[in-house]
């Protein structure tokens, strides 16, 4: 049997990188997985490499998406919140629309799935777990030009709090996960961003990221989805209202 053997779970952000691992490893390990995201390129990969994973285009900012999966789908054991963003900056190149965009997609999108999708869980008694990822760029660490970003996965740890206090004693379990920096299509894409902000060349911007990781390297979306996948099981039952720090060391 595997370790979510028969759990119906949601993933969002399926498309790519970390919720992409994530989907393919829950599902290898029995789960199964309802893969969405807006890029349909993306899930039509996903479902060449397991055929077994279900997929759905949805856009995590459209509530009556949102809602229209919760109600097809009923009672879930695992939600996986995985969209995000990140935009780049301090608080004086912020402007009102990225700071917006950054909290609608990384902390009010996970508010709406929370909200449509746990009814249900708590009507089927079978308890379950909400993961919800945030980042080490957070209130466990600040980056430079990381502003909006950060104080929105700071937000997001608040989240996770306040939903494990309200409904862990009736068997909902919420943790976030707080990476440092994942080689992920996302993040070759911000390499290239900066680097045409900043004059400098790929390769200089690639390292000074691996720089900033005491063990010498970025992580691997494989090893994201690892904790995801134990957040998920019966194994991490004990565990609720947590913040895992998965970040080569770099908050140490």
């Amino acid at each position: 049997m595997g370790r979510v053997q028969d759990k119906i779970i949601v993933v969002t952000g399926a498309a790519a990188g970390i919720g992409q691992a994530s989907a393919l490893m829950l599902s290898s390990e029995g789960g199964t997985v309802w893969a969405t995201d807006v890029n349909a390129d993306g899930l039509t990969e996903l479902r060449r490499q397991d055929g077994r994973i279900r997929t759905m285009e949805m856009d995590v900012l459209q509530d009556k998406n949102i809602k229209a999966l919760a109600q097809q789908l009923g009672a879930i054991d695992v939600l996986f919140n995985c969209a995000g963003y990140v935009v780049t900056g301090s608080v004086l190149e912020c402007s009102d629309e990225e700071w917006d965009f950054s909290f609608d997609v990384n902390v009010k999108s996970m508010f709406r799935t929370i909200r449509a999708f746990l009814p249900a869980m708590l009507q089927s008694e079978r308890g379950g777990s909400i993961i919800n990822m945030a980042s080490v760029v957070s209130s466990t660490k600040g980056a430079p030009n990381r502003f909006a970003y950060g104080a929105s996965k700071a937000a997001v740890i608040g989240l996770t709090k306040s939903i494990s206090a309200d409904f862990s004693p009736v068997g909902i379990r919420c943790n976030a996960i707080c990476p440092a920096t994942v080689a992920t299509p996302s993040f070759q894409q911000r390499v290239a961003d900066q680097a045409i902000q900043s004059g400098e060349s790929e390769e200089k911007v690639h390292a000074d990221f691996v720089g900033r990781q005491p063990l010498g390297r970025l992580g691997k979306p494989q090893e994201i989805a690892a904790l995801v996948t134990y957040l998920a099981s019966d194994e991490s039952s004990f565990m609720t209202g947590t913040t895992q720090i998965i970040d080569a060391g770099w908050s140490g």
